[in-house]
């Protein structure tokens, strides 16, 4: 690689000319920044206008901004959130990479002024006796210099270096948000899995209470000579895997609340939720039109922002053909005495522009060019893709909750019907109609509907909350640092 470096001195007077025209003829090259194109429809395919089942949204309903979670009217989940926000390990990584990111704009704008440094110096040099070149007395050399240098940003390079960094650090702060949207909403699907795990527990307990009275009759039965040994060993059998599945259900229910302490930054050790009734149902979530979801997501904004510092990229690596202009001057003292150091007679100073262009590199200039533009295109379709991914992720959640909506109705229907076959078998075989397997039989349906009916109203939960993640969380692009 060549570079040709031209060095002039010039006074002040003449300097200043210079300094206007390289303001005047500042340009900044590469593309401007438009942001890419998206083909949006205009209204969600699974959205609740398509369905005339679906429970619509009253104004009450809309996610709130920030506290998303206050949708569910739950005390203990508002109070973990806010645990979750001033503990969380990794939601402490993800501020501290964007308070790095906000430091590289400010190193990046500093390039825009000049620099200004100061040097002291004082030295004693000599020859040594017999040397036959120049004088061997020692001499003292003191020096005091002030230097400035500036090069003036005509091609747009720092600009554009500033737009890139500015950029980054907007995609930082969208990946912020996008990390407390994604932790916020992990810990509230814990908690209401949480909360159901407790009311499937309830449930078994009721189970087993009732199976345990069905084992005393039938024993009372069995005693009066009126039921068979095998019905009694029948209810022993169905009492005892009740009772198995009661203790096996613990093993979620922890493992559920050591997850929900690790994301609020506590051990497992120290950390306890007390069983609660479940007075929790779905809540509707008005999911808007797609294109409010582009200014909605963090992970589309973070999308989004790459792009632009992709293209930034651009720019910079095409500055890189223009030659750059540094204008520097210097003044202070030199004198050999000390007495006279700093003194109107010891005063220098010096003062000129320097132009460097390189004239050949290799095809290195074409190459890091080409690299930026392949950048821009990736961070564009990268873009596209999350755009995609998330109107998907919407239409997902949309139709799982509406869809479940309507089987909750069902299975809610077959669950009171099983209670009543269950009721009626009973009779039947206190009245000596039916065996006993009828009524095992009935009891093992009523538990299986009242269990998958709060499975259901599990799913339907945990799919509440995914709508709001998919929706953003009430986040909007307007968040961002300007």
């Amino acid at each position: 690689m060549s570079t040709i470096t031209l060095s002039l001195p010039m006074s002040l007077r003449a300097l200043a000319p210079t300094l206007l025209c390289a303001g005047l003829a500042a340009c900044a090259v590469g593309p401007d920044y438009v942001r890419p194109k998206l083909d949006i429809p205009s209204a969600y395919k699974e959205a609740p206008a398509a369905a005339a089942d679906w429970k619509p949204a009253q104004p009450t309903d809309a996610v709130g901004r920030g506290a998303w979670w206050k949708v569910f009217g739950d005390a203990t989940l508002d109070a973990l959130e806010q645990q979750l926000e001033t503990a969380n390990p990794s939601l402490a990584q993800s501020q501290a990479q964007y308070r790095q990111a906000t430091a590289l704009v400010a190193n990046a704008r500093a390039a825009f002024f000049p620099t200004l440094s100061a040097n002291a110096s004082g030295t004693r040099s000599g020859r040594y006796a017999g040397s036959t070149n120049g004088s061997s007395n020692p001499a003292d050399n003191y020096g005091l210099n002030f230097v400035a240098s500036w090069e003036p940003d005509l091609w747009g390079r720092v600009r554009r270096s500033v737009e890139q960094s500015r950029a980054n650090a907007q995609a930082s702060a969208a990946l912020l948000a996008s990390t407390r949207l994604s932790l916020q909403s992990e810990l509230a699907q814990d908690y209401l899995q949480l909360r159901v795990t407790d009311e499937q527990k309830r449930l078994l307990d009721d189970t087993v209470a009732a199976y345990q009275r069905a084992l005393t009759m039938t024993q009372n039965q069995y005693a009066a000579g009126v039921a068979a040994r095998g019905d009694v060993v029948q209810a022993q059998a169905q009492l005892k895997s009740a009772q198995a599945q009661a203790l096996d259900i613990g093993i979620a229910r922890a493992q559920l609340e050591h997850a929900i302490a690790v994301l609020v930054g506590k051990p497992p050790a120290d950390f306890t939720i007390a069983a609660e009734p479940l007075q929790l149902q779905p809540p509707a979530i008005p999911a808007g039109v797609p294109s409010q979801l582009l200014e909605r997501r963090p992970d589309v904004a973070v999308a989004e922002r790459q792009a632009a510092a992709a293209n930034a990229a651009i720019g910079i690596a095409e500055a890189a053909w223009f030659p750059n202009l540094t204008l520097s001057g210097s003044g202070g003292y030199q004198s050999s005495s000390l007495s006279k150091w700093l003194t109107a007679p010891s005063r220098v100073w010096s003062l000129g522009p320097a132009l460097a262009a390189t004239l050949f590199d290799g095809g290195a200039r074409h190459a890091q060019t080409a690299q930026a533009r392949a950048g821009y295109d990736a961070a564009v379709a990268n873009y596209r893709q999350l755009a995609l991914a998330a109107l998907q992720n919407v239409e997902d959640q949309l139709v799982a909750l509406r869809i479940g909506e309507q089987e909750a109705r069902v299975q809610d229907e077959a669950a009171k019907a099983a209670e009543e076959s269950l009721r009626i078998a009973e009779n039947q075989y206190k009245a000596g109609t039916v065996s006993y397997l009828n009524v095992t039989s009935a009891q093992n349906a009523a538990y299986a509907a009242r269990r998958a009916e709060l499975s259901l109203l599990g799913t339907r939960l945990v799919d509440s909350v995914a709508l709001v993640k998919a929706l953003g969380g009430g986040w909007e692009a307007g968040e961002l640092p300007r």
